[in-house]
């Protein structure tokens, strides 16, 4: 399965038609990224610390205003956007294709695709992936579309097995499409609220892994995830538990005292190879995996949500890796056309 962002590891920047020579920028000159963020992602994101190095760095960061056409803002070298609507995502698919010399990280048509919680972890389904370091899998899921009632039987036509976790089936970039949701016992179905998905819980030690991937680059942090459930668990909880989002930056696990099988981060040669595959497939270069090891199994793992421009700033050194990453992209833009020439 493919989706129509795909892109090679080769071609990680955008393919640029017709575009004239000229140099990448270097610290003399700018190179002017256009952002098109949220409030709570401008915050987060362009934080002192950031901008600072990027001035050092030549790169300056230019709001985007919606409310006035694209063509008549910038020039960019890049955009950056985290966006939802159908009207910006349509503004943007057009601007790429009137102007193939700006980088648009990523293309909307492609981040459609973490939007569903029903397609989200097809690539890693089909990936299938597995070497000398370990296999990376999904959980079993089922997509509940409406009509709460029929979920008992829906969950036993699939054989899925409870308990489950409940997850919104549409991610929107609010906070209420990351809240979580436990259920027990079949009992307790029928008072969850479709449209969800149900993935089947997988003991993992309480820890998850936050993979964050910007380009080539991979940095993994730990974060306090949801406890393991026990035969007590099951025989003593009836309804259902909400969570909020339980793997945000105050749930960070860093430093907290735990088993050192269950601390022990992912090998990097089984995330290397898993980044490159989801880059490609995927077609994008700034998103994060959500991934647990399935407790009592040292090389078992489970991808159960993928993020598109996840919360960078909460990655420890993420000015450095970021605009080292946004200079690169020029230079290989710059390099490809030389090439070409």
């Amino acid at each position: 399965m493919r989706v129509h962002g795909e892109v090679s590891d080769d071609e990680a920047a955008t393919v640029v038609e017709s575009v004239p020579l000229c140099p990448p920028p270097a610290s003399a000159q700018r190179l002017v990224v256009g952002y098109a963020l949220t409030k709570k992602k401008v915050r987060s994101f362009l934080q002192p610390k950031l901008l600072a190095l990027a001035r050092k760095k030549g790169i300056h960061f230019e709001s985007i205003d919606e409310t006035r056409p694209l063509s008549e803002q910038g020039p960019f070298d890049i955009i950056l956007h985290k966006l939802t609507s159908k009207e910006w995502q349509q503004v943007l698919e057009n601007y790429r294709e009137e102007h193939p010399e700006v980088t648009v990280l990523d293309p909307p048509n492609a981040i459609q695709h973490l939007n569903n919680r029903q397609s989200m972890l097809q690539e890693v389904a089909d990936l299938n992936l597995s070497n000398g370091y370990g296999e990376v899998c999904t959980p079993r899921q089922l997509v509940i579309m409406k009509d709460p009632s029929s979920i008992p039987d829906a969950v036993a036509k699939a054989g899925l097995t409870l308990p489950l976790v409940a997850k919104p089936l549409v991610v929107d970039g609010t906070s209420k499409s990351h809240e979580l949701s436990l259920a027990y016992v079949e009992a307790s179905l029928p008072l969850l609220d479709p449209p969800l998905v149900l993935q089947e819980f997988v003991n993992h030690g309480g820890i998850l892994f936050k993979v964050y991937i910007v380009g080539e680059t991979i940095r993994v942090v730990r974060r306090f995830s949801l406890p393991d459930v026990n035969t007590y668990d099951l025989g003593n909880n009836d309804g259902i538990f909400r969570f909020p989002r339980v793997s945000c930056a105050t749930n960070n696990a860093e430093d907290a005292d735990v088993d050192p099988c269950i601390a022990e981060l992912p090998p990097k040669p089984l995330l290397e190879k898993l980044g490159k595959e989801l880059r490609r497939r995927l077609g994008l270069r700034l998103f994060n995996i959500d991934m647990i090891r399935e407790h009592g199994r040292k090389d078992r793992y489970y991808v159960i949500d993928i993020n598109y421009f996840p919360g960078y700033g909460k990655m420890p050194g993420y000015e450095h890796i970021f605009t080292d990453f946004l200079l690169s992209l020029v230079q290989s833009k710059y390099e490809r056309l030389l090439s070409a020439s």
